[in-house]
């Protein structure tokens, strides 16, 4: 099999396509003969050595969410069909990244791909969709009367928690830094789109809500955010906070927060999956949704395997188009 694998925290520069022996699983794992595997910016930060959990040894391969066909299972296995598709669904995979030809999954952490979807449909739903399901509906409630701020809207992750917060009812205020994005994010279900041109977040958010403030924030941005928004924090606020794209951790606003009684929650989607109740609650959610025509994987662009740092570069540039970025392996 051929493999993309880092040596050292280099960033996505320092991969390189090598060939390995596919390994045999052993009890608990399944393999899979990854079609497909997407690009996610957790993935990037990991390579950065600046994710939720660190490798723990080099080489490594990177990548939390793949699709292909089990084609072996390893001892104490029952449940899993060989020759089926299945997806994996984001864990703390350490080095058992999805970067490859041929994986191999802890098969608690493998789920069958959704009827109808093609392998690289497949290989875009759980990570952007499971990510925000717990926040916006199993935690924060969304429902009628609930505001939902979802910072940098346009991310998966982002668009994933305006479509669930409208599928509830909540009212959404969106943010991007272009105003090109105002169509797309009104589609999507989003209330009110704040064009980022770095005026006064916190009274747009007054007014969108009519006095009353978020709920819910849905922030992905760090240091750079937060306190843009804290004065405009509901009693009894949430502030999900599961990313820190400008790089830094947030200096947090203890006298606003302290006034809406609000609580900073540090996510990461993983410890729900890791959880065996929730993580059920999440794939029949998002199964049902799919199902119900509800939500559909947005794909952006597909590259070859031997693209994939190129996949990379464009998904680090400003984009105008919406969706995830995909590598098709080219394996049958």
């Amino acid at each position: 099999m051929r493999a993309w694998v880092i040596h050292g925290f280099h960033g996505y520069k320092g991969l390189s396509l090598e060939e390995f022996e596919a390994k045999k699983p052993g009890p608990g794992e399944a393999r899979l003969r990854v079609e497909a595997f997407a690009l996610n910016w957790g993935d990037m930060n990991l390579m950065r050595d600046m994710y939720s959990f660190s490798l723990r040894e080099f080489p490594a391969l990177v990548g939390i969410e793949a699709a292909g066909i089990v084609d072996a299972v390893g001892e104490g296995i029952e449940d899993i069909e060989i020759g089926r598709r299945y997806c994996t669904l984001p864990y703390f995979y350490y080095n058992h990244g999805m970067s490859a030809e041929s994986a191999i999954v802890d098969a608690r952490y493998i789920t069958p791909a959704p009827d109808g979807l093609s392998a690289v449909e497949s290989a875009s739903i759980w990570m952007q969709y499971m990510t925000a399901y717990f926040p916006i509906v199993e935690i924060s409630k969304a429902a009628p009367g609930v505001n939902v701020l979802v910072p940098a809207a346009t991310s998966t992750a982002g668009s994933a928690a305006v479509e669930f917060a409208r599928m509830e009812g909540a009212s959404v205020i969106a943010t991007s830094r272009f105003a090109y994005n105002s169509d797309f994010l009104n589609r999507l279900g989003a209330n009110h789109v704040f064009v980022d041109d770095g005026s006064d977040l916190t009274e747009f958010l007054i007014e969108a809500t009519d006095g009353v403030g978020i709920h819910a924030a849905f922030d992905p941005i760090g240091a750079g955010m937060i306190q843009r928004y804290s004065r405009a924090l509901a009693k009894n606020a949430w502030i999900f906070f599961y990313g820190f794209l400008d790089g830094n951790f947030p200096d947090l606003p203890f006298k606003d927060m302290f006034q809406a009684n609000a609580a900073l929650k540090p996510y990461s989607l993983c410890n729900y999956v890791e959880d065996r109740e929730m993580c059920e609650k999440g794939k029949a959610y998002v199964y049902d949704a799919i199902a119900a025509g509800k939500i559909a994987p947005r794909i952006d662009r597909v590259y070859r395997m031997e693209d994939y740092r190129d996949a990379w570069e464009y998904v680090r540039t400003p984009r105008t188009r919406h969706g995830k970025v995909v590598i098709k392996t080219g394996v049958k």
